[in-house]
């Protein structure tokens, strides 16, 4: 199970969709939510260039932002519904938790 955090400065997201090497629902849905978070990520950083604290390791992924922009803020926004549609579909894969 993929679990993602969101709050207003940013996401994480920790664990894969699957444990099964077979289960390729599991792998698509693990893939899918891999790229929207790099995306989301690199498009804070690399395109916006608000200053950000990221981490990555095997099967985790921390973002956050030093006093997002709105620019920011609308991406992570698209992130979240994003994950949130995706929970729908696949509520065995991925949950999201909303943090205040």
């Amino acid at each position: 199970m993929t679990c993602v955090k969101l709050s207003n400065n940013g996401f994480s997201v920790k664990g894969h969709c699957t444990t099964d090497a077979d289960d390729e629902l599991g792998k698509q849905v693990c893939a899918s939510v891999s790229s929207a978070a790099y995306m989301a990520a690199n498009t804070i950083i690399e395109v916006i260039g608000d200053k950000t604290v990221a981490n990555v390791s095997d099967a985790e992924m921390t973002v956050r932002v030093e006093n997002p922009s709105d620019k920011a803020l609308a991406v992570i926004e698209g992130f979240k519904i994003h994950m949130q549609q995706l929970s729908e579909q696949f509520p065995n894969c991925i949950k999201v938790f909303l943090e205040v």
